[in-house]
């Protein structure tokens, strides 16, 4: 197997369908990627609304539908990370989708040191509206190789890009955090990453921004400060005592978007 696409799913609305779908219509050989989907926090009626949906439109595919009784999204991305049998690893959130071209672009340039980093396009679920490079930028130059530093807005989450399963080997998100955790994996598997190259522009992932996600949730000043104070620490006792392994300078901009952050969470 070549990919293993994991999607961590939670109470799933109609936008989990538009998600399989794009995933189906890859042109990727279907045969050489998986779909993973795992169900957590909850049972029925999503377990056999998506059962009944995969049977019926991706019976020729290799899918997994699992489902575990304890919630979170980085539990469930390491249920799919302990399942999946794939060379390189493929994670896609539930409520976004990708276009024809993202697996076959992103295998095409990614090794076992070298991650591939496609087009992304933002837009808001209730009007429509879209915003193009969402998180990277005027970065985004198509087919150039960056380095890790340089293209570290695309590091602050798992999506929108291909990781070859080396760079994972046996570690997992950490399930003592409910915000920051998928920036933390991310610096975590960073000793493993050489480089990282763009797709062209026609390989897109799609972010859905809408109303009570986790990432539009108001929290506590004090829930806000202790996460983020956590979170450096964590950065920390990562980087030094594997200084020759980690970028100096991915970790310092690490260390400065927690404080970002954590002064823009204090603001909303």
């Amino acid at each position: 197997m070549k990919i293993s696409v994991i999607i961590p799913s939670y109470k799933p609305e109609s936008y989990i369908f538009k998600c399989i779908d794009s995933l189906l219509n890859q042109t990727f050989d279907k045969k050489d990627f998986e779909i993973i989907i795992v169900l957590n926090g909850c049972n029925e009626p999503y377990f056999n609304q998506l059962n009944n949906y995969l049977k019926e439109k991706a019976h020729d595919f290799f899918y997994h539908l699992i489902q575990t009784n304890q919630a979170g999204v980085s539990n469930a991305r390491n249920i799919g990370l302990d399942k999946a049998s794939g060379q390189f690893i493929s994670f896609v959130d539930d409520d976004d989708y990708v276009s024809p071209t993202y697996l076959t672009e992103l295998y095409e340039i990614s090794t076992k040191d070298t991650v591939g980093l496609s087009n992304t396009i933002a837009f808001d679920d209730k009007t429509g509206d879209s915003f193009p490079n969402y998180r990277i930028g005027k970065r985004f130059v198509e087919h150039k190789e960056v380095s890790i530093h340089q293209g570290r807005k695309h590091f602050s989450g798992p999506a929108m890009k291909l990781i070859h399963r080396e760079m994972i080997g046996n570690r997992r998100f950490d399930l003592t955090f409910k915000v920051g955790e998928d920036s933390l994996f991310m610096f975590l598997i960073s000793d493993k990453i050489r480089k990282c190259k763009f797709t062209s522009s026609a390989s897109i992932y799609y972010r859905r921004y809408r109303e009570n996600s986790a990432t539009t949730k108001k929290r506590s000043v004090k829930d806000v400060s202790l996460n983020q104070i956590r979170l450096i620490i964590n950065y920390t006792k990562i980087y030094f005592p594997n200084l020759s392994k980690y970028s100096f300078k991915f970790y310092f901009t690490r260390i400065l978007g927690a404080k970002r952050s954590w002064l823009y969470q204090l603001k909303r």
